[in-house]
């Protein structure tokens, strides 16, 4: 493993840009970030298409608004032909890769899962998975089958406040397949949470400080966007800019990683999406998801873009992109260091 990372080894000055994320000086860290994206992994934007095909979940976590005991969501889950088919139309709407998320809904078994994804490799799609946490058995099937990516954020670094927020879950569970994935040589994603109900400057930095240990290939950083409906909903809320300052150090750590500007983001600010790649984000996730499922799928409340069409969405976001004078990604967008054999 590479030595630690300037901004991990200055820890007090990380911890100052942390607390103080207006201060001019992450100002000028945002800037560093955005100049040192643009010499590692250049001016491309890449998209990933995100079909989130079950708001069934098996957990509870406090702040996630498909937790298992909130009954005012209207459950769904897509079968296995409606989830090709809306891969499909993603491909002849130019996507190169696709996300298939869910909630943790053990209905649909390790095989089935495996075979969704043979069918969508016929289209040329890479596909990443966002499953949350499954038998290690079950991430080998699906590497075999053809996945190349893995998304499965720690959410926070902090033992306690990990279990605090996920009943009957650990931290050092969620590391373990972190660590399996990448024995398996998938891509790895993890990421976290920002504003969380309980965090510190120190919990975030260490949040960067895992997320180097694992040398993830991929970071999500969002917001903590509060649900009416979890024991969370009356806390406040992440910003843009507490997010955009962790997005710029996560690049500073992790130079060549694939970090989202992430829809939380757009949620709460209009050019929330914009700003965060205006701070070393190179990733963004339109919606594929059919839209009579969308308004189901809210981990957290007001989420944007309900009501566009796929190729709508495709269309506004890449008008968005080409504002700032980014440029939309032609190939799949693996990690550059990631050996593919």
């Amino acid at each position: 493993m590479n030595d630690l990372p300037t901004v991990l080894r200055e820890r007090d000055q990380a911890l100052r840009l942390i607390a103080d994320p207006c201060s001019e000086s992450a100002q000028q860290i945002i800037s560093g970030a955005d100049h040192l994206r643009a010499q590692t992994v250049g001016p491309a934007v890449h998209l990933r298409g995100l079909i989130e095909f079950s708001n069934y979940c098996r957990n509870n976590c406090l702040y996630c608004g498909l937790r298992r005991d909130n009954q005012q969501v209207s459950r769904y889950r897509m079968t296995a032909a409606e989830i090709i088919e809306t891969a499909g139309e993603g491909a002849k709407l130019g996507y190169k890769t696709v996300v298939l998320q869910s909630g943790e809904d053990p209905a649909y078994s390790g095989e089935v899962i495996a075979e969704i994804i043979r069918e969508v490799k016929q289209f040329g799609l890479v596909v990443t998975l966002s499953l949350g946490e499954r038998e290690p058995w079950e991430y080998e099937l699906w590497r075999a089958a053809g996945a190349e990516r893995y998304l499965m954020r720690h959410e926070t670094a902090d033992p306690v406040l990990y279990q605090k927020l996920h009943p009957g879950q650990s931290l050092l569970q969620r590391i373990t397949l972190l660590k399996a994935l990448k024995e398996l040589n998938y891509q790895v994603g993890t990421g976290f949470i920002v504003g969380l109900p309980g965090q510190t400057p120190d919990i975030l930095w260490r949040d960067l400080e895992l997320a180097w240990k694992l040398q993830a290939e991929m970071v999500g950083i969002g917001p903590f966007i509060p649900h009416p409906e979890t024991p969370l909903g009356k806390e406040p809320g992440g910003t843009v800019d507490q997010t955009c300052i962790m997005v710029a150090l996560a690049r500073l750590s992790l130079p060549y990683a694939l970090i989202p500007a992430t829809t939380a983001l757009g949620s709460i600010d209009r050019f929330g999406r914009e700003a965060a790649l205006q701070a070393g984000a190179n990733v963004l996730m339109p919606n594929l998801t059919p839209t009579f499922y969308r308004a189901d799928y809210q981990i957290y409340p007001n989420k944007i873009c309900l009501g566009e069409g796929a190729a709508e969405c495709r269309g506004c976001i890449t008008g968005r992109i080409h504002s700032i004078g980014r440029t939309v990604a032609a190939d799949p967008g693996h990690h550059p260091l990631w050996d593919q054999d």
